[in-house]
């Protein structure tokens, strides 16, 4: 816990010292929900671009299991002309990706099919963002399965 507040801490202190300058297209901030940790995303065009995340279950219900680093990456497709708002812009996302979940007794590999809202200030420095994720696990075999994940987060861009 300590290392996540660390963490928040930092991304505050560069948001407000730079809140002046305009975003690039690399994103580093937190993810809080199912899993939480680091997240980054890079925009490849206009309204395609990679996100990945570094993250801990904290809400772990398995008493088998031992904690858990999910470490995940998608290609999201994002649509900005579903919601107008005033200021800033506010796209609808979606996209597939994969996830590899170290637990112990078994790692589990699945699929993720991210759904999301971001609100992306005007310009473009911050963003906002909540997901849902349907996710099915193909390995291991005794643990296939649908699974759902959710999240909110924020990230600066450099």
């Amino acid at each position: 816990m300590k290392k996540l507040s660390l963490v928040i801490a930092l991304v505050a202190i560069l948001f407000y010292s730079t809140a002046a300058a305009d975003g690039g297209s690399f994103g580093l901030g937190i993810i809080a929900g199912e899993p939480s940790g680091l997240s980054a995303k890079l925009w490849m065009s206009h309204n395609t671009a990679l996100d990945a995340a570094v993250a801990w279950s904290l809400f772990n219900n398995n008493p088998n299991e031992n904690q858990v680093l999910d470490v995940h990456g998608d290609l999201l497709f994002h649509n900005f002309h579903l919601i107008n708002v005033d200021q800033g812009r506010l796209p609808l996302y979606y996209g597939i990706g994969g996830r590899i979940k170290f637990s112990s007794p078994d790692n589990r590999i699945g699929l993720r099919v991210p759904v999301g809202l971001e609100y992306i200030f005007e310009r473009n420095y911050v963003d906002l963002f909540l997901e849902v994720v349907p996710l099915f696990d193909l390995t291991p075999a005794n643990n296939r399965g649908l699974r759902w994940n959710s999240a909110i987060g924020i990230r600066y861009f450099f």
